[in-house]
């Protein structure tokens, strides 16, 4: 079985390697739409057209293409990738001694014996901030790190002193539910690692 990531996230590569998969990386160039307004909805939604564009365009026989979403909603506010370091600064400090949620959005697409199928599932994770202050904003701010990130922030890197504690899966919070996907393979009787 080949396995394809349709993601250009370094850290969902990693994620992935670490897990044992051998993958090829093929990232989406589809344009995502939203059309859903549930934040477990629109994570699933937007994997779907990831890893279905994918497919499309190189997809073999016996290939099992990994699309994948990751959004940060407060209050009900979904929270993408800051346009620039005023909006991420404005984030954390929306996000900053509070609880939030890391909604990850995983869809398969299965080929497999002459049939393509699709299966999807989520995971959410709650993260709590200490409270942070200003001058710790601003330089976190000033090294880009948080320009390609969902909600302004990556739990892996140096931001990772401002994590008061996660409720749920760690890996969910870095861009992919590495657990959960295993198992989901395994409930397609799709095994990634020599068994």
């Amino acid at each position: 079985m080949k396995y394809i990531l349709a993601s250009a996230s370094p850290r969902r590569t990693e994620l992935l390697a670490q897990a044992g998969f051998e993958f090829e990386v093929i990232p989406s160039a589809v344009k995502e739409t939203i059309t859903e307004t549930i934040p477990s909805e629109i994570v699933m939604d937007l994997a779907v057209q990831k890893a279905q564009d994918v497919f499309h365009h190189h997809g073999t026989a016996d290939c099992v293409v990994i699309g994948a979403d990751t959004i940060v909603v407060y209050r009900d506010e979904i929270m993408g990738k800051p346009a620039d370091k005023t909006e991420a600064y404005d984030m954390l400090s929306m996000l900053a001694d509070r609880t939030h949620q890391v909604y990850t959005g995983v869809a398969l697409v299965i080929s497999q014996k002459g049939q393509v199928r699709t299966r999807t599932f989520y995971e959410a994770t709650d993260v709590t901030l200490c409270p942070i202050s200003r001058e710790d904003l601003r330089a976190y701010v000033e090294t880009a790190d948080p320009l390609d990130k969902a909600g302004a922030y990556g739990i892996q890197g140096s931001f990772a002193v401002h994590v008061r504690r996660i409720s749920g899966d760690y890996n969910n919070v870095v861009g992919l539910p590495v657990c959960r996907l295993y198992q989901e393979l395994l409930k397609e009787k799709i095994y990634p690692q020599d068994r």
